[in-house]
């Protein structure tokens, strides 16, 4: 079995978001899997040297993009094992930044017919084309107009994995002809509310559609969720399915990560200790063992929970004992906030602004209990590296976060967990997490539970190959 993963990021080579991890760990886990899975993306301006010095050129090809034609240069490069083919086109890519520009319609238009193009001038013919988000949606759509009866390209099955449904690609209807390039008999595939939406079109045109957890699957069929897909949704459930997103386990090893003060393990956890007594010296925290520290590495901005956390967090620092840690950066109000917290108590709270990857890691390996109470979590990584770091979640029960952390309440769970958007649960889903901190042996030994959690690509990878075998099987 071959896949072509077509994606709009990926790492090493550029990333914006969680899409690149995906794309950067997803394919080496299935080449481990004996799938024969190879990558393609922009080769965009901001990719350093470095790496561009490691690719080789080959092949260039003509494109057409609506009614005129474009230059496409094919190059390769190999990253964790994984061949990459990163398409050249000065026009569209030669400028600083992946997304937000004027035209980024056609950049992507030109990149998703480019990435089908390319294909009879490589050795390599896919069984599947795996596309991500409203940048490659238009593959599938292609696909189906210009290519599924040809000779080289028929039987090829095309997935489209939605990360985020809040991002569609909405655009006014006359791209259809000059930039989009499809024709006007054609037209309905896109067209959605009034105006033309890629996502969309996959949705009509891909043989699958998957998101990153099973629980958001669900949920993006409800209008709250959906920004305005559900009927469509609905529509085309039967092909609907969720697969929970993984982490780098190896990259995320509380027993070998560089960037903490102290390594541990599930094995012997005595070294978490001293991330702690670190982390509390580096923010100015008090130095005290006995306090939980509670985390949060997050982006402040509202659907990330932090309306409840500004309504109920100063009440648990007046009723508890706790430390407060958050990393992130976002809307004023949130930055506000927790600075003018930090200046209430002193000793107890510290507010870090901006993102620094290895204070992250420091705050996943010296905290006690990591708070994530999303609005909206379509998978969430970051409940995952707690767990893989020893620290206990407390999660609202959406999307991802509901698959991959269960209330420990039965003695079975990895973490605590409330249900409703409301502080008042998420209060009392803290107080149970303190209370269950309190009872030091129960505490490791759910410390213990969570380090095991499996939340490696492996288990993700499995799933993608039963996904792409029935495909197959059609």
């Amino acid at each position: 079995m071959k896949v072509l993963y077509c994606t709009s990021e990926a790492r090493p080579f550029a990333a914006t978001g969680g899409l690149a991890d995906v794309a950067g760990s997803l394919p080496q886990a299935l080449r481990q899997r004996l799938i024969g899975c190879r990558v393609v993306m922009p080769l965009y301006e901001d990719i350093p040297q470095e790496l561009r010095d490691t690719m080789k050129f080959i092949t260039s090809l003509s494109v057409p993009v609506a009614w005129r034609r474009q230059y496409c240069g094919v190059f390769e490069a190999r990253a964790g094992g994984v061949v990459y083919y990163l398409l050249d086109n000065q026009y569209y890519f030669k400028r600083h930044g992946l997304y937000g520009h004027y035209d980024d319609a056609e950049r992507f238009a030109f990149f998703s017919r480019a990435a089908l193009e390319m294909l009879p001038y490589l050795d390599f013919h896919p069984d599947i084309l795996h596309c991500n988000d409203w940048q490659t949606a238009l593959i599938p759509v292609y696909y189906s107009i210009f290519y599924a009866n040809n000779d080289w390209y028929r039987g090829m099955k095309t997935v489209l994995t939605i990360h985020n449904i809040q991002y569609q690609g909405k655009y006014g209807k006359e791209l259809v002809e000059n930039v989009i390039g499809i024709p006007r008999s054609d037209m309905p595939i896109l067209e959605y509310d009034d105006c033309i939406n890629l996502l969309k079109g996959a949705i009509e045109t891909a043989n699958r559609v998957t998101t990153v957890s099973p629980t958001y699957a669900q949920e993006i069929l409800d209008p709250w969720y959906s920004y305005g897909l559900d009927g469509i949704l609905r529509q085309r459930e039967w092909k609907l399915s969720g697969i929970l997103n993984g982490i780098d386990t190896v990259s995320y090893d509380p027993a070998t990560d560089p960037d903490i003060y102290s390594h541990y393990s599930a094995d012997d956890m005595s070294g978490k200790a001293e991330n702690k007594r670190a982390l509390q010296e580096r923010l100015g925290l008090t130095q005290d063992p006995e306090p939980a520290l509670v985390g949060m590495v997050t982006r402040m901005v509202s659907h990330k929970g932090l309306d409840l956390v500004k309504e109920d967090l100063d009440r648990v620092l007046q009723e508890t004992n706790i430390q407060f840690v958050i990393l992130g950066s976002g809307d004023w109000e949130y930055e506000q906030f927790f600075s003018a917290l930090q200046e209430r108590y002193p000793g107890r709270v510290c507010a870090c602004h901006g993102f620094v990857p290895e204070l992250s890691r420091k705050i996943y390996a010296g905290a006690d209990i990591f708070l994530m109470p999303s609005k909206s979590e379509p998978c969430g990584l970051s409940q995952m590296i707690a767990l893989r770091y020893g620290t206990i979640p407390v999660v609202r029960e959406t999307g991802g976060l509901k698959d991959s952390i269960q209330d420990s309440g039965d003695n079975n769970g990895n973490g605590f967990t409330f249900k409703s958007y409301a502080a008042d649960d998420m209060d009392r889903a803290i107080h149970r997490a303190l209370a269950g901190y309190g009872d030091k042996d129960g505490w490791k030994i759910l410390m213990e539970r969570a380090m095991r959690t499996d939340m490696s690509w492996g288990r993700s990878a499995n799933e993608y190959i039963r996904l792409y075998r029935d495909m197959l099987k059609e």
